[in-house]
């Protein structure tokens, strides 16, 4: 089981950075690739980006790619999302996740994590 707790979201404008973290819990986080997806208002949820267990690989969907950074530290059992140059598109629910195996393009799917946090609300006004 993996628990995880989203925080650091918050209203910002345009241009500005924001750090998201994903707080978890469990013996077995460093398994786990963690992802970040996000659901902006009246569409369907996206992805924004994963990094595997070791933290060797990470994927970025290609709206956030040169401006988002996701990282993780295992000993503290958390990922972080740097957010920089944030545009009034970015807005929306972010979601952490925890996928139990995923390398490539299978990181990018939502149907691959079986763990969620509740979702932290970035609004970027322009």
């Amino acid at each position: 089981q993996v628990q995880l707790v989203e925080s650091g979201g918050g209203l910002v404008q345009a241009g500005d950075s924001l750090r998201l973290s994903c707080a978890a819990s469990g013996r077995t986080f460093s398994r786990y690739a963690m992802g970040w997806f996000r659901q902006p208002p009246g569409k369907e949820r996206e992805f924004v980006a994963a990094i595997r267990w070791s933290g060797g690989s990470t994927y970025y969907g290609d709206s956030v790619k040169g401006r988002f950074t996701i990282s993780r530290d295992n000993a503290k059992n958390t990922v972080l999302l740097q957010m920089n140059s944030l545009k009034a598109e970015d807005t929306a629910v972010y979601y952490c996740a925890a996928n139990p195996a995923c390398s490539g393009y299978g990181c990018y799917r939502p149907g691959g994590y079986d763990y969620w946090g509740q979702g932290t609300q970035v609004t970027v006004s322009s």
